[in-house]
């Protein structure tokens, strides 16, 4: 049960090592300009494999429980699904539903642990393995591995890195499991975190914070959904900055340099920064020397206003 590009390295995992009798993604939805529907990777991965898909509304529909019971799979993995599974279903594999979370439970539990992390400007994060329960990301941990981030690192490059990290931990789990080397642990509570859903305030650059605040947001949102700000009144979006000095307090969002072949050296609280990539309303994205040679940008403007 999956259903974004995160999800797809395990299920190819999976057929590679064991036997995917069906795979359960969310229905087709519409996207793009022509809202076309289009399929989910986990459909699209299935069909190509020639897995049996299906796409129920919801998956407590009473018919998806009969269906599931009458294919007695011996574990249902779970990854990225973006449907809470019922009790029923929880109870009904014998290995259980195992989960593959993009993080180091019990710290971010709960929506977008990849773009949380990098946004908070951690130095490491990871992938676990865990036996769900009805809680949100609380059931008992069975394998988890680390990886560094860097500086250098977007929510883009630490997602793919997990998406193959977990489909490798995932078989670890289960060679382990049949075997009896691995065993439940428990969650430690007290040191649980739980992440939101981003939306349009977190995707906002709130220049009143420090520049090591706003370079994290800016990686933590590359390449999607993206930052942004306001130049002119317009929506500009934001997609490399550079730090360029940390401690001195700066008017926040006032344009202090233009450097041509570089970028715009921006104040904030807490430092400057400077814009190297961006994208103009109805553009493609580009380097912000490209966008000052077409858009007129100058010392003095704020950005954000």
């Amino acid at each position: 049960m999956g259903t974004p590009d995160f999800a797809v390295p395990t299920l190819q995992k999976l057929a590679e090592k064991h036997e995917v009798i069906a795979s359960y993604t969310q229905p087709d939805r519409p996207k793009g300009r022509g809202k076309q529907l289009q399929p989910p990777p986990v459909k699209t991965m299935s069909e190509k494999l020639g897995i049996p898909v299906y796409q129920p509304r919801s998956i407590k529909e009473e018919d998806v429980l009969e269906q599931l019971q009458s294919m007695s799979p011996e574990a249902i993995i779970v990854v990225a699904y973006g449907q809470i599974l019922p009790e029923e279903i929880l109870h009904l594999p014998p290995y259980g539903c195992i989960n593959v979370h993009a993080s180091l439970l019990p710290k971010y539990r709960g929506a977008a642990p990849i773009h949380w992390a990098v946004i908070n400007g951690e130095k490491e994060t990871g992938v676990t393995t865990m036996l769900m329960d009805k809680g949100l990301d609380t059931g008992d941990i069975l394998l988890q591995k680390k990886i560094n981030i860097s500086m250098e690192d977007t929510v883009g490059t630490v997602h793919d890195k997990l998406a193959s990290l977990g489909a490798e931990l995932l078989i670890e789990t289960l060679e382990g499991l049949q075997n009896g080397i691995v065993k439940p642990r428990k969650q430690d509570d007290n040191f649980a975190t739980y992440v939101s859903m981003l939306d349009r305030q977190v995707e906002k650059i709130d220049w009143n914070s420090s520049a090591e605040k706003i370079f994290n947001k800016v990686r933590g949102l590359n390449p999607w959904p993206g930052a942004y700000t306001t130049l002119h009144g317009k929506r500009l979006k934001v997609w490399k900055t550079e730090i360029s000095e940390k401690d001195s307090v700066f008017h926040p969002g006032k344009i202090l340099d233009i450097i041509p072949d570089k970028g715009i050296e921006v104040g904030t609280k807490k430092g400057k920064i400077i814009i190297t990539e961006l994208q103009p309303p109805g553009k493609k994205r580009m380097s912000a020397s490209a966008f000052l040679r077409g858009y007129n940008v100058e010392k003095g403007d704020i950005l954000g206003e």
